[in-house]
């Protein structure tokens, strides 16, 4: 089984920074993607950023283009979200997952069906 370790959320201003962790841990396996999902009160999952793990190729939401960054350290067996200027819509339960799948149609790293694990969540919240 995988595990995967979240940690960097909590409260911050309008205009602020966070950097979200994903630390994957457990029986070895070979990580072809890793996925940002966030989830706010009433709302579905809804995709936020995903990596190709090996290459580095990323994957953004329209909504965080330009603001947040994902990046993966290979040797760490770690990913991360950086999250700058945040604004108070991106409150919510933020998710990392991984998945063993290749996809040659890359949208479908978008999807949350496409990843095998998930963590347990970290909350973000930015206030006004």
């Amino acid at each position: 089984q995988v595990q995967l370790i979240e940690s960097g959320g909590g409260l911050v201003l309008l205009g602020g920074s966070l950097r979200l962790s994903c630390a994957a841990s457990g029986r070895t396996f070979r990580n072809e993607a890793m996925g940002w999902f966030r989830q706010a009160p009433g709302k579905e999952r809804e995709f936020v950023a995903a990596i190709r793990w090996s290459g580095g190729t990323t994957y953004y939401a329209d909504s965080v283009k330009s603001r947040f960054t994902i990046s993966r350290d290979n040797a760490k067996n770690t990913g991360y979200l950086e999250m700058n200027r945040l604004k108070p819509e991106d409150t919510a339960v933020y998710y990392c997952a991984t998945t063993s799948r290749y996809y040659s149609i890359t949208w479908l790293y978008t999807k949350p069906p496409t990843y095998e694990y998930w963590g347990q969540g970290t909350q973000v919240t930015v206030s006004s």
